[in-house]
């Protein structure tokens, strides 16, 4: 346990426990700025919410403290979640700077006070979090918190099942089936309430477009590659389809981000306001 770092990363600081021995100091460090290349990124607990049915998500996102360095960390030792039977959901991709939001861990109702910690190892160094259930970090954006708004809600086909909010159910749609250079078309539809549209003048004076979904590579070995990066979604009828390219065989998990305020392609703390959708895709030769 000696000189080993354990850090929240948060909003503009990250809160760590240093240990040396026996002695543990509390301190809080600032974050610096970022750089455009060689520095880590730490994963951040976001906070929790409970589902419908009486069980618990806990939310995590990170910060990649690179302006100009994506960094790529496989599922394994250096990449983990724990308890070690959950299922290892979390990116391996790490685009630049603060990512909020872009997984949640579902945990039984009796989960009580355990913990879920994301471990990341990089540089020569240990960084994780735990996500609990404590009562400051209940997130109560996603019920219409903020302003009544609800996040989008997401179909991978016309009348079937819908999620939204931040954790979704997993890997959604898959496994999928393509091979190396062979282009997968993937399709969803996406529906919102409206509310979004109306904060802050997010809508761009276009009160047709219900919201904006963007396309991630979210686990894998090699480069994807989409033939748009961008969807804006007017009609809830009408699908969004995007083809896929994968560069390497190997199991893949797509994410796709759908934020109901069509001039923001971001998504924030809050927590209320976005939905993400997985699709798993295993790629052959």
């Amino acid at each position: 346990m000696r000189g080993r770092r354990k850090i929240v990363a948060g909003l503009g600081f990250g809160l760590a426990v240093l240990v040396a021995g026996p002695v543990a100091a509390l301190q809080l460090i600032p974050l610096p700025p970022n750089s455009t290349t060689g520095l880590t990124v730490t994963p951040a607990y976001e906070g929790w919410y409970e589902n419908d049915d009486g069980t618990y998500s806990i939310a995590f996102g990170y910060y990649n403290r690179n302006s100009e360095e994506i960094i790529e960390i496989p599922i394994g030792p250096d990449n983990m979640l724990e308890p070690a039977e959950l299922e290892q959901i979390q990116p391996t991709r790490f685009e630049e700077g603060r990512t909020w939001g872009i997984f949640a861990v579902r945990v039984p109702a009796d989960f009580g006070d355990q913990e879920v910690t994301w471990t990341l190892r990089m540089k020569g160094q240990t960084f994780m979090v735990p996500g609990t259930l404590r009562p400051e970090w209940k997130i109560d954006a996603l019920g219409g918190g903020a302003h009544d708004n609800t996040p989008p809600v997401l179909r991978f086909e016309q009348g079937g099942p819908e999620f939204s909010g931040p954790g979704a159910e997993g890997f959604v749609l898959g496994p999928l089936t393509t091979s190396v250079g062979v282009p997968l078309e993937i399709s969803l539809y996406a529906d919102d309430d409206g509310k979004g549209r109306s904060l802050g003048g997010f809508g761009g004076g276009n009160r047709s477009l219900l919201a904006t979904l963007m396309w991630f590579k979210h686990q894998g070995p090699g480069e994807v590659t989409f033939a748009e990066a961008r969807h804006r979604v007017s009609d809830a009828a009408v699908p969004a389809v995007n083809s896929v390219t994968f560069g390497a065989p190997g199991e893949y998990v797509i994410r796709i981000r759908a934020t109901d305020s069509p001039a923001v392609e971001t998504a924030g703390h809050a927590q209320c306001c976005w939905t993400n959708g997985y699709v798993s895709v295993s790629v052959n030769p």
